[in-house]
């Protein structure tokens, strides 16, 4: 029996909606569609349907949709004894700081830095630019770790409503991105998030307890999550999170 034709990639024009998720590429996994801007509303229409921009620089921009996605179920997070002892520290010697939103694009460009292993970075500076910009409307946010006056740590995402989309993270020192990570969740758990969108599924993100879940489970719940009320970000603070 011949198999069944490929679908071909959808191509988005600047007044085309995004494809329904359903629609994605089986392989590569989640693949759906390619072209359109990186404006604002296109962001958050992606976003709000649980699709996000992924490609290398000189490509169209691509749009995925993974199947299944990763998740970080904010109950589930788990730190480790490294972890731990790292928290226990910071909190004793007085030199570690956190930070909400201090330096969003510098935090950007740090996780776009050449990492061992990794060749090339997704984080082009249109995508700098295009989540600067999401930062400015408020709807992309940024956790830094300090010690004394150095950035050793940091992340960021796309908050809607009460669901958080992780995008990147960084480290200069050991466990100070997971720091960010257990302070972020500790900040969202007493917003009332449920869980962060980890995308892609790696040994990494595992090993804190993120998990993969069917997309259409994952679809509704974002569904649910993006259209209840959003927190007030610029009232809200971070703090180093207790082992």
């Amino acid at each position: 029996m011949a198999a069944p034709p490929r679908r071909a990639l959808a191509w988005v024009g600047w007044r085309d909606p995004l494809p329904d998720p359903a629609q994605a590429l089986r392989e590569p996994n989640g693949l759906l569609a390619a072209g359109a801007d990186l404006s604002a509303a296109r962001l958050l229409e992606a976003y709000r349907h649980g699709i996000f921009p992924w490609y290398t620089q000189g490509e169209p921009v691509l749009w995925w949709s993974p199947d299944p996605r990763m998740v970080l179920y904010l109950d589930e997070f788990k730190a480790s004894r490294s972890l731990r002892q790292t928290m226990r520290r910071a909190r004793r010697d007085g030199h570690w700081r956190l930070s909400l939103d201090a330096c969003f694009e510098r935090t950007m460009r740090e996780c776009a830095l050449p990492r061992e292993g990794r060749r090339g970075t997704w984080i082009t500076p249109d995508i700098v630019a295009a989540y600067a910009g999401l930062h400015r409307a408020g709807a992309a946010h940024s956790v830094e770790v300090w010690n004394d006056e150095r950035l050793v740590g940091g992340l960021y995402g796309v908050s809607i409503g009460r669901m958080f989309f992780g995008e990147s993270m960084f480290t200069r020192v050991p466990d100070a991105s997971k720091l960010a990570l257990a302070a972020l969740v500790r900040l969202l758990r007493s917003s009332g998030f449920r869980m962060i969108d980890c995308q892609q599924d790696t040994r990494h993100l595992a090993s804190l307890g993120a998990r993969v879940i069917p997309r259409a489970s994952f679809l509704q719940q974002v569904a649910e999550l993006v259209r209840q009320p959003a927190p007030d970000w610029q009232a809200s603070s971070i703090e180093l999170p207790d082992a």
